[in-house]
């Protein structure tokens, strides 16, 4: 049974876990439903659909990215050590379960790794005028690899209109176990290679 998390809650994933090593995790998103009308219909017919995209970070102890291959995203698909692998890209949101998926081998991850952070953006969002308001039912959830089950599972419920970034979950190092952190932040970045410059 997943443990569902608030905003701010840390929880253990490997302690009590010893043969957990490959992760799956999964982000998902549904873009809002217009409603019907002139209105409804200028803005659902016309309008380019949210394309949001997965990445992740990857960061040493003092919270810097070392290299550019510790970013992965649908250009970088796969860390250098392999340890973190970007499935693909889903350009619309639409549909049920998780929109995009991140598997992460924790055993293969090198020691100078401390925080693997999880980041979704908008692709395109100033072109497009678009922002997290017009997403819902946005979640992070880490699986076992090895059985499918589902371990966490974090709805990100904030009000995130006006922002075009989300941080919804972050794992990382905590006296020598791995541990999950439900952030759920937004900011203004319009593309992850500006995320990236704020952890060089």
């Amino acid at each position: 049974m997943a443990i569902s998390l608030q905003k701010g809650q840390k929880i253990d994933l490997t302690k009590g876990r010893a043969g957990l090593s490959s992760l799956v995790v999964g982000l998902g998103w549904d873009p809002v439903k217009k409603g019907g009308g002139f209105l409804g219909g200028l803005l659902g017919g016309g309008g380019a659909q949210i394309d949001c995209d997965a990445s992740v970070l990857l960061l040493n102890e003092q919270g810097k990215l070392q290299d550019s291959k510790d970013l992965i995203y649908f250009g970088n698909k796969q860390s250098a050590c392999g340890s973190v692998t970007h499935t693909g890209d889903n350009l619309t949101g639409e549909g049920d379960g998780d929109d995009e998926q991140v598997i992460v081998d924790l055993n293969r991850i090198p020691s100078h790794i401390h925080k693997i952070v999880f980041v979704v953006n908008i692709y395109q969002c100033v072109s497009r005028k678009q922002d997290f308001g017009m997403i819902q039912n946005a979640y992070i959830r880490i699986m076992d690899r090895s059985n499918n089950s589902e371990l966490v599972h974090y709805n990100l419920t904030d009000n995130y209109s006006g922002l075009t970034a989300l941080f919804p979950g972050e794992i990382y190092r905590h006296n020598g176990e791995w541990k999950f952190n439900a952030v759920g932040q937004g900011t203004t970045d319009t593309a992850i290679k500006e995320i990236a410059q704020k952890y060089i």
